[in-house]
């Protein structure tokens, strides 16, 4: 079984050299795959990771998605009805979380969800700068909202530099991933899958 470390090195490879052209599309998206038990390593080896993009010449950007999660529910405009209810029937977690992810993912003016948006536009604003790599860290805050199979899809034609997706999961096949291990298989991901 390969390392994270092996399989780090192989996305940056595989950056290097560029997609082959089997794939579904040429957006230059790179899954690092990784078991979900492997989640705290992950985080403590990001440091590391982060550092030697930069020494090699990159210019490291990162987007959590716990982080813009916990951003997009702190300024909702329903958070006082949410403390309310939750105050009121504690234990309601189907009616919570159907309110939470209804914040994160349903339609909005544009014709996206918040989450969708925010990631667009974090993805727009880095674009065009010199030796520019993304990092998209933190999926697993996407429980039990949704996937990022789903945003990567809503976003073809927006991915114009390496973007490295840390994926907690397992691979089923060229294409097919399991989101946390437990959730069914999904083939709609149109990028380079490297561990899992």
């Amino acid at each position: 079984m390969s390392s994270l470390n092996d399989n780090f090195n192989e996305v940056l490879e595989r950056i290097r050299y560029g997609r082959e052209f089997g794939h579904a599309s040429f957006e230059p998206v790179y899954y690092l795959i990784f078991p979900p038990r492997e989640i705290l390593e992950v985080k403590r080896q990001l440091p590391a990771w982060m550092a030697k993009l930069q020494n090699a010449g990159w210019a490291v950007q990162r987007f959590s998605m716990a982080a813009a999660i916990a951003d997009i529910l702190a300024q909702a405009p329903q958070r006082r009805l949410w403390l309310a209810a939750d105050g009121k029937a504690p234990l309601a977690w189907a009616k919570t979380n159907k309110a939470l992810m209804d914040a994160l993912t349903k339609e909005n003016p544009p014709k996206q969800g918040a989450l969708q948006t925010c990631f667009a536009a974090w993805l727009e604003s880095h674009q065009e700068q010199e030796k520019t790599i993304l990092l998209v860290t933190d999926l697993e805050a996407l429980h039990p909202y949704t996937r990022i199979g789903a945003l990567e899809g809503n976003l073809v034609g927006k991915f114009r530099v390496p973007t490295v997706i840390f994926y907690p999961g397992e691979r089923t096949g060229k294409t097919r991933l399991k989101f946390l291990g437990f959730y069914p298989e999904d083939g709609n991901y149109r990028s380079v899958h490297v561990g899992g």
